[in-house]
């Protein structure tokens, strides 16, 4: 027997084991090290005049990093999402701007602001929902309208400037989200979460899993189910893999065994991300947020949706004004585009969000604080500071 009263030889069921043979030929178990991952990682960066991001689509098998140099393939990079998450495309959307005008030949403002909207309405074409998306152009836009008294390389420097600035928001208001939300989990609490809205999401931290973050870094305990989240099996491939990294009790569900959790007592409350929020609440985010939110009405759960201000589209009245990105069909018919899970030639509908809303919505956490019932009047209350 061992110290610890455990017989030499076993191991509790799922400890990491190793085959050792020494000297003499006798064979014996040893406790293997399994890597863990130093969440020291930026989903998008601008490194030696590249944009560097994650390799999302090769998550969970492998950490591979992009460098791009040319708007076409950091467009290619969003739409396919190698790069993805409504607060990383804030970023990628400002950085594209750049990408694309920093070779402009001419040294007169008329002839930039033309190609700066030509690249501007290119980078909008990748993915019409994400609001971030939008709102990155509009800031590098915006910097370069403050900078056209200037030379057009100074104009092209300010919007690189301003990237950089957005960048270093979002891990600023990230951690700000985290905080006000790890307010509302008490030691032990068990959340449920669907498709990503974590570090790979933004820039270094997360809105819906930087709550979790910054509870577990209080010293609290909680333990998360992940849905798998189809058709791209985000929730499974990318927010199983950095809560498993970060040291979280994470277990990964498939999407319809949510209800059975929540029948079941086991959850306590659901925290989702968003890529648009209206002026009246509703909120859009990966399909299948709506199924929570309803299962979460039904079983009086509590569900918020974490997001940045920036995710805020206050021009638009309700969720019935916020376009739907539809995507191929493939994504849904074939398991990650590998094999065939319907036969070919079958309809496919493949909608990539859905709408929640707002009378769902127990709280939405922001970066400037927790908006509550009734939206239209906190939301503008609270986003107006």
């Amino acid at each position: 027997m061992t110290r610890g009263g455990r017989q030499r030889g076993t191991f509790p069921k799922g400890t990491p084991l190793a085959l050792k043979t020494n000297k003499r030929g006798q064979v014996s178990f040893v406790l293997r090290t399994v890597p863990r991952l130093k969440m020291n990682i930026r989903t998008i960066d601008w490194k030696n005049n590249k944009v560097r991001i994650i390799d999302q689509t090769k998550l969970p098998h492998e950490l591979v990093y992009l460098n791009i140099d040319k708007l076409k393939d950091l467009w290619q990079a969003i739409k396919i999402l190698q790069v993805r998450g409504a607060p990383a495309l804030g970023a990628a959307a400002a950085l594209g701007v750049y990408l694309g005008i920093k070779d402009y030949p001419g040294k007169d403002w008329n002839g930039f602001e033309r190609e700066l909207s030509n690249v501007s309405r290119y980078i909008a074409g990748a993915r019409p929902t994400a609001r971030n998306l939008f709102w990155g152009i509009e800031r590098a836009c915006d910097a370069a309208s403050k900078s056209k008294n200037k030379p057009v390389f100074q104009i092209k420097q300010a919007i690189l400037a301003e990237a950089k600035k957005i960048m270093l928001e979002d891990m600023e208001s990230c951690r700000r989200i985290g905080n006000y939300g790890a307010k509302l989990l008490r030691d032990n609490s068990t959340v449920m979460t669907i498709c990503n809205a974590g570090i790979l999401a933004t820039i270094d931290y997360g809105t819906a899993l930087g709550v979790i973050y910054r509870a577990k870094e209080q010293g609290k305990n909680i333990e998360v189910f992940s849905c798998e989240t189809r058709p791209l099996l985000q929730g499974a491939r990318l927010s199983t893999w950095e809560l498993h990294k970060k040291g979280v009790d994470v277990t990964m569900i498939a999407d319809n065994t949510a209800a059975a959790l929540m029948r079941q007592g086991k959850i306590d409350m659901v925290i989702t991300g968003a890529d648009r929020i209206a002026a009246n609440g509703d909120s859009a985010n990966k399909i299948g947020t709506l199924n929570l939110a309803i299962l979460c009405k039904y079983h009086k759960i509590p569900f918020y949706i974490a997001a940045p201000k920036s995710t805020f589209d206050l021009k638009i009245k309700s969720g019935r004004e916020i376009e739907i990105e539809m995507r191929h069909g493939d994504e849904v018919s074939m398991i990650l585009n590998k094999r065939f899970a319907a036969p070919k030639g079958a309809k496919i509908l493949n909608p990539a969000f859905d709408v929640t809303g707002h009378e769902l919505i127990s709280g939405i956490i922001t970066d400037k604080g927790i908006i509550r019932p009734p939206y239209k009047k906190n939301i503008a209350r609270i986003l107006g500071k």
